[in-house]
């Protein structure tokens, strides 16, 4: 019986830390992206997430070069105090820690919407007949 119990204990130890090693890899961009997705982002209660009001970012693009943000909920200084009150209003969810690791992963993740390309579409060539 005991033999049991420890290799139990080893398995789970084992599945624990290679899932801790899986994690590590994944960039901020990555898990920031699954949080824009999660209905149960900062105890949200509304079964909403991010990606319901900005499917694929939409809205969002270039987010990051701003210097202020305005939304429904008033007019911020910094993207997280933009983030916390989307969590707050919109998800019904509690505002996230700034200095949290899911609000860098979330910061990270917006400010990689980077806004579409200013460059004027290249001419096509005259076809003639």
């Amino acid at each position: 019986m005991r033999s049991i119990r420890i290799i139990a204990a080893v398995i789970v130890v084992l599945f624990a830390a290679s899932s801790l090693v899986i994690a590590k890899h994944h960039t901020p961009e990555e898990r920031g992206k699954t949080l824009f997705n999660d209905v149960k982002l900062g105890g949200g209660t509304a079964g909403r997430s991010c990606n319901t009001c900005h499917p694929n970012g939409k809205g969002l693009l270039g987010v990051g070069d701003k210097k202020g943000w305005k939304t429904p909920g008033g007019e911020f200084m910094t993207l997280e105090e933009a983030v916390n009150i989307c969590i707050t209003m919109a998800l019904k969810g509690k505002a996230l820690d700034v200095k949290s690791e899911q609000m860098k992963d979330i910061v990270s993740y917006l400010k990689s919407l980077k806004a579409a390309g200013t460059a004027a579409p290249a001419k096509q060539p005259a076809i003639s007949y």
